[in-house]
């Protein structure tokens, strides 16, 4: 297999990389909103992942939402154990590049944050987003619970059919429950706020999402 197409077929578990038991040291506070990146988190919150192409622009779109306690960037829905950013990216361990969202149901809706999820990427291109190509670009909502699952599953339907209007394919999100969040390394976790002009490839369709934005006061 070419190195080319290892990049978008997902490995097995006797080909993926077999990682290791050390877990990556993460910094314990949000450069940007000054919060834990690890839990416990403030309460009331809940959690939901997602999986939007390269997790740098991803996780400033949440950080910037209001309601949003904390967020960090990761590896979810693969195969090695806490891989590092190099292997994730050899197409070997079957991860995604996602952002994990922490949030306070009392003050955000979680329409609002699946609004921004469909928003912000073209969920539509397979294992990939724009230039940014391999498997660990896919999109992907990862629940926590049965409730965010509904809710998501929902709102994909609605938004196939928004961008079926705007002469879109079908939406290759996958919607899982949640497995091991694995932290990326320290340098990538609120990237764009240590360097504002660094690389961002997230790029939306311009389809709105039927669901609307809504925030409780």
């Amino acid at each position: 297999m070419s190195l080319w197409s290892r990049k978008l077929e997902m490995p097995t578990p006797e080909t993926a990389l077999p990682g290791r038991d050390i877990k990556m040291p993460v910094p314990p506070i949000h450069e940007v909103l000054s919060e834990p990146l690890t839990p416990p988190f403030a309460e009331p919150s809940e959690r939901i992942v997602f999986g939007m192409g390269c997790f740098w622009g991803a996780e400033r779109v949440f950080w910037q939402t209001p309601g949003v306690v904390t967020t960090a960037v990761g590896y979810s829905a693969g195969l090695t154990k806490n891989p590092t950013y190099e292997e994730v990216c050899s197409g070997l361990t079957g991860h995604n590049e996602v952002v994990l969202v922490v949030y306070n149901p009392e003050l955000v809706d979680f329409a609002n944050i699946l609004t921004l999820f469909w928003e912000n990427h073209d969920p539509t291109q397979g294992m990939r987003q724009g230039n940014d190509i391999g498997t660990q670009y896919r999109s992907g909502i990862y629940v926590s619970n049965e409730q965010q699952r509904s809710l998501a599953e929902s709102s994909k339907t609605e938004f196939q059919k928004a961008l079926n209007g705007a002469g879109y394919g079908t939406i290759t999100t996958e919607i899982l429950l949640e497995d091991e969040f694995y932290y990326a390394e320290h340098y990538h976790q609120q990237y764009l706020h240590k360097v504002p002009n660094g690389y961002c490839g997230l790029g939306g369709t311009g389809v709105s999402c039927p669901s609307g934005i809504t925030i409780r006061d």
